[in-house]
């Protein structure tokens, strides 16, 4: 994996300039005209920055931290060790379990600014995923809310979070604990820390509810099934994942055989209260013949002019850079051999379409083996293009893969984060390594699309040049 320390200089050097916040003392220097932040008594796994102040908000091992724009600390809250135990379930209290309890690490999981509750949602790992909610300004914990089932985000390593209005959107990785955690829901956040409809599932009856479960037949017939959420975000009226399923079609039944896996990207329309317009797709790239079918880490970017022209979009169309590992083996330690892919939304949405509209003429079955795999019992021909906000919409999957465009190949160090920048006229890449080296990549010339412009272990002070 790509050091957190690196991730935190990836992100940071994309920054517009910023006016430095007054500070007790200057930060450490890298003494290359760069800011550098170290921690030497926890380790960082998650970071987000105040797109108005330009504040880094860092989640650690047992502390929450909060720092200026120039990586002076300002604040830190610390979150654990807690007594806990991973046998506890919800609900209503941990002090109700019957296992022992002993102090455990709290590794923060989600770290998310609520611009409209002024407040940063911060969660971990311990209790089944409780969450905090801490005050910008000095990290003041709110409230803790912990009472209620819903309460409960899923402690399992993957969690990624779309928020929305006055909702979020969080898709867990489940850890074979179906009956306790929803794979992918959407929550209330509501102005009260305390208030029990915190977390609560934004629509819930006796029948249908703001959630997907995996079945427990699923479980059943293929025990190691779960959804790993690798990166989320929100475009235009649709919220979107990039997962890693299990591939029930090559995996064997039994756990103990050889297990594959396959990328897919899930899209649900962001008013969808009863998730019926769920939708995945496979995702994947192929450079030389060779199929990249691990997703790694992704980014979404708008273009600059020059690339948007080459790929016939407006400059206000997103696209998506994904970086794939080798094959669909080894999911947690996945193949060095890795490649950087271009991927457009519109592309995208194109072929959730196509599938849309030929399953609702009777063409195809829904093919959401894991969910649901029946034919659709009446095509409609009125099927809107959007897929939105109508009761006889089905959640379903697509069969053929939707390939990116190969921009740029790892085979020794593996990349294993990535992040876009646009700089006037031209898009440039920034990917980093599992060995912790950082690569800008852009245009190149002489027909060459892409190239390594530059790299180095740390990023180098100075402007981002005019590139291609």
């Amino acid at each position: 994996m790509l050091s957190f320390s690196l991730i935190f200089f990836v992100l940071l050097s994309l920054l517009p300039p910023l006016p430095l916040l007054s500070a007790p003392a200057a930060p450490p220097s890298s003494g290359s005209g760069r800011a550098v932040y170290r921690v030497f008594n926890t380790s960082l796994t998650h970071l987000t920055i105040h797109r108005r102040t330009g504040e880094v908000f860092v989640g650690a091992v047992n502390r929450v931290i909060k720092l200026s724009p120039n990586l002076t600390e300002l604040k830190s809250h610390l979150t654990g060790p807690v007594e806990d135990n991973d046998m506890c379930y919800p609900p209503p209290s941990m002090r109700n379990c019957a296992h022992g309890l002993v102090n455990l690490d709290n590794v923060n999981k989600l770290l998310l600014v609520d611009y409209t509750g002024n407040r940063l949602v911060a969660c971990g790992s311990i209790m089944q995923g409780v969450c905090q909610f801490l005050r910008l300004e000095d990290l003041f914990k709110l409230g803790e809310p912990h009472h209620r089932k819903e309460h409960y985000l899923s402690g399992a390593k993957e969690k990624k979070p779309v928020k929305g209005s006055s909702r979020l959107f969080i898709g867990a990785a489940i850890d074979g604990k179906s009956e306790y955690f929803p794979t992918l829901s959407s929550r209330k956040l509501v102005a009260d820390e305390e208030n029990m409809d915190m977390f609560s599932l934004v629509y819930q009856d006796e029948f249908v509810s703001s959630q997907i479960k995996i079945p427990s037949d699923t479980l059943s017939t293929y025990p190691a099934f779960d959804i790993y959420y690798i990166y989320g975000f929100s475009s235009r009226t649709y919220v979107y994942f990039l997962t890693l399923q299990l591939d029930t079609q090559l995996t064997q039944m039994d756990a103990g055989g050889e297990k594959f896996f396959t990328s897919k990207i899930v899209r649900l329309c962001s008013n969808d209260t009863l998730f019926y317009s769920y939708v995945e797709f496979p995702l994947g790239c192929t450079k030389d013949g060779v199929e990249y079918r691990l997703v790694q880490a992704a980014y979404k970017q708008k273009p600059g002019r020059r690339l948007a022209q080459a790929l016939g979009l407006s400059e206000d169309d997103d696209i998506l850079f994904v970086v794939f590992s080798q094959g669909q083996k080894n999911r947690s330690n996945p193949p060095r051999e890795t490649v950087l892919c271009l991927f457009t939304l519109y592309n995208i949405n194109m072929a959730i379409r196509e599938k849309i509209h030929s399953c609702y003429r009777g063409e195809g079955k829904l093919s959401l083996s894991w969910l649901l795999n029946r034919d659709v019992s009446e095509p409609q021909s009125s099927i809107g293009d959007d897929f939105c906000g109508l009761v006889l919409n089905q959640p379903l999957g697509g069969l053929r893969v939707i390939e990116g465009f190969p921009l740029y190949e790892d085979r020794t160090e593996g990349m294993g984060a990535v992040a876009g920048y646009t700089y006037g006229e031209h898009t440039v890449v920034f990917v980093g390594t599992r060995s912790g080296q950082l690569k800008k990549v852009g245009p190149g010339g002489g027909g060459g699309w892409m190239k390594v412009l530059w790299g180095s272990v740390l990023v180098r002070g100075g402007e981002v040049p005019a590139l291609g």
